[in-house]
């Protein structure tokens, strides 16, 4: 009868739409441990896509039920009223969050990290499988080589997805999952699991690279490249391409993630800031929500929107936020005036220039051409500087308004014949990016002072711009990098977030092995990058999840233990924001450094069962993505079991015909 009258009401509704769908939706409807949930989804999919089939993006099953679809607007509108539908809403598109710093993080932290080789057993002791949502991955890289590891562990229930230039050979004992998720309008190019961006790359090798020695990136940064979990197994589920990062597609990663048997999944991405999408239309909330119910703890980036207040995404309190620090290594490109003054300043570049204070300096302003603005030279915008002015000689440029970058003002530049360029900014100061081979490098506001003075009391000045030097025991460090976004959530100020700090500056790892826009002219591509972003802390906390686990591998906990804030890493800790949350991770922050009235509770509160204070109460979000009629499973620790989700199933046919 219910499926009749189902029928019936829809057909009605929508006979005048049932063709030619707006775009693609997600229907979401909770928990895929209710049969009633998943009989009403089968039921909505036979009855709408009979003979629409390509219509069907994708369909969830093993941790939620749901699917996503081409619909039109009104099409979406008569679902979301039908019984046991959470929430549909369009498909969102979400953006990426674009060796030494473990050696870093083991000096700050007040427990022992054990840094036994790979093959002591010891080591090997948690086997754990980190599932990463990203671009996908180069198999060839070395990072990703399975020397002295065991054999897949018996749990692994993934696969690793063939296509045109990626096959089953490509999985190893170390890369043991790989999926791809064809969204909508993807091009048949990106319908594999190889990486042809790099970030996906540089995420897994970050999270659980196998050591690599004498890895650089043209000698820049040198050193052993590492994983935080060398021994850990990695699954990839790629998700992203160049176009960005579709909802349904993520939604669809966590599905099978949870199938498969990850311990983590670690997700360096999420929506725009200015979005404010709500926990029930948030793809990365509801996926996390489920993978957290069955004991696998969520690890995302925070975003790179900052430093403006309240910009932080994937606030959900089921979910570890962390946003981005410095380390206490610098990659210097220091400036000489002449006089032999030296002003420090920080850039990745490998230009031929002479190391003595040789080449004529100018101020942008100073070089501005006929048409041009006074504020455009000093920022050095594109077509603001005059080549007769510039030519051969090294520029001075400002970000006046916060708006303006290095690359750009070093295009403008090298465009008019300069040799150098040196760009004040003091956003940027502390993180070094890479331009090529044109002498370019940034310095702050108070350095750029004695430039300035130099240049207006001298009458011929000159400088030259060094080469790169990584500078080790870098001061101050750590500090909360500029672009990580800032709290508090937009959701609801009651959540602290982001949770934690790791380091996300300058970070070097893995790369695509042929991609030629950071080669050097004359040189192979590297296989290697260093590149900085939230994108890189959130694979880099996975190492003390994997500490914590072997410590504790006895309890019942495991992983999830780590489901807490890190409150005494941010800047903004006051005692006011102790009353609102009062969790912190000890081991993570030395200890001599932990204030007398910080309340440490490492005990695991049940996700969805207590408040970020600690309350006993169910926390709104919760209600925001879960039918009236589900219940809230209390999880004790660790996976839901067999026997639990038996029992619930059972159960709530039951509840459902007694309703009827």
């Amino acid at each position: 009868m219910f499926l009749y009258l189902l029928c019936i009401s829809f057909t009605a509704e929508t006979e005048a739409g049932l063709r030619n769908g707006d775009g693609v939706y997600i229907v979401y409807m909770g928990s895929a441990s209710s049969a009633a949930n998943a009989y009403r989804a089968q039921i909505l999919i036979n009855t709408m896509f009979k003979r629409r089939a390509n219509d069907i993006v994708h369909t969830y099953k093993h941790g939620f039920t749901g699917f996503a679809a081409r619909l039109s607007a009104e099409e979406a509108k008569v679902i979301a009223k039908k019984t046991g539908v959470v929430s549909v809403f369009p498909d969102p598109n979400y953006q990426l969050h674009t060796t030494h710093s473990w050696d870093f993080l083991k000096y700050q932290t007040a427990v022992k990290i054990d840094s036994s080789p790979p093959s002591s057993p010891e080591a090997g002791s948690y086997d754990s499988i980190i599932g990463i949502l990203d671009t996908g991955i180069w198999p060839e890289s070395e990072s990703f080589n399975d020397k002295d590891m065991g054999p897949i562990p018996s749990r692994w229930k993934g696969t690793c997805m063939e296509a045109k230039d990626f096959n089953s050979s490509n999985c190893n004992r170390k890369i043991i999952g790989a999926r791809f998720y064809k969204s909508p309008d993807d091009d048949s190019e990106y319908f594999t699991t190889r990486d042809v961006i790099g970030h996906g790359t540089h995420t897994s090798s970050t999270a659980a690279g196998s050591a690599v020695e004498n890895a650089s990136y043209y000698g820049v940064a040198s050193g052993t490249a590492k994983g935080g979990s060398p021994n850990a197994r990695i699954a990839m589920y790629k998700v992203c391409n160049p176009g960005g990062c579709a909802g349904s597609s993520i939604l669809a990663a966590f599905d099978d993630a949870i199938a498969d048997g990850v311990d983590v999944l670690s997700l360096s991405l999420g929506a725009p800031s200015y979005a404010h999408i709500e926990l029930n239309t948030d793809p990365i909330a509801i996926g996390a929500f489920h993978a957290v119910e069955q004991g696998i703890l969520v690890v995302c980036s925070a975003g790179n929107d900052g430093p403006n207040g309240g910009t932080v995404v994937n606030t959900a309190p089921w979910i570890m936020t962390v946003a981005a620090n410095t380390i206490d290594r610098d990659l210097e490109s220091d400036v000489v005036l002449g006089g032999s003054k030296v002003i420090k300043g920080e850039g990745i570049h490998f230009g031929n220039v002479s190391k003595s204070p040789v080449y004529p300096l100018i101020h942008g302003k100073s070089a501005k051409s006929a048409d041009a603005s006074e504020g455009s030279a000093r920022t050095c915008d594109y077509g603001s500087l005059d080549q007769e002015k510039v030519k051969g000689k090294i520029v001075l440029c400002e970000n006046v308004d916060g708006s303006s970058y290095a690359s750009s003002a070093r295009d403008e530049v090298k465009s008019k014949g300069g040799i150098g360029c040196i760009f004040v900014d003091d956003r940027t100061r502390a993180v070094a990016s890479a331009y090529g081979t044109f002498p370019t490098t940034v310095i702050d506001s108070k350095e750029a002072a004695e430039i300035f003075s130099y240049v207006n009391s001298t009458k011929d000045p000159v400088a030259t711009i060094l080469p790169t030097v990584t500078v080790e025991k870098f001061t101050p460090a750590p500090s909360v990098a500029y672009f990580s976004s800032r709290g508090p959530s937009s959701i609801t100020r009651s959540i602290l977030k982001p949770d934690i700090t790791a380091p996300g500056v300058a970070i070097l790892a893995a790369w695509t092995g042929k991609d030629t826009s950071i080669s050097l002219e004359g040189k192979p591509p590297s296989q290697f990058n260093v590149i900085s972003g939230t994108s890189m802390a959130a694979p880099q906390l996975l190492r003390w999840i994997q500490e914590k686990s072997r410590v504790q591998e006895k309890s019942q906990e495991k992983s999830r233990e780590l489901v807490c804030f890190v409150v005494l890493c941010m800047s903004q800790v006051t005692r006011a924001s102790l009353n609102t949350i009062k969790r912190t991770v000890k081991f993570l922050c030395p200890a001599e450094i932990i204030p007398p009235y910080i309340e440490v509770d490492l005990s695991l509160l049940d996700v969805g069962q207590k408040l970020v204070a600690g309350d006993l109460k169910v926390h709104p979000a919760l209600k925001l993505i879960r039918p009236k009629d589900e219940p809230i499973v209390k999880i004790a620790g660790g996976r839901v079991s067999d026997q639990q989700k038996d029992q619930q199933k059972k159960d709530q046919p039951k509840k459902e015909q007694s309703k009827k």
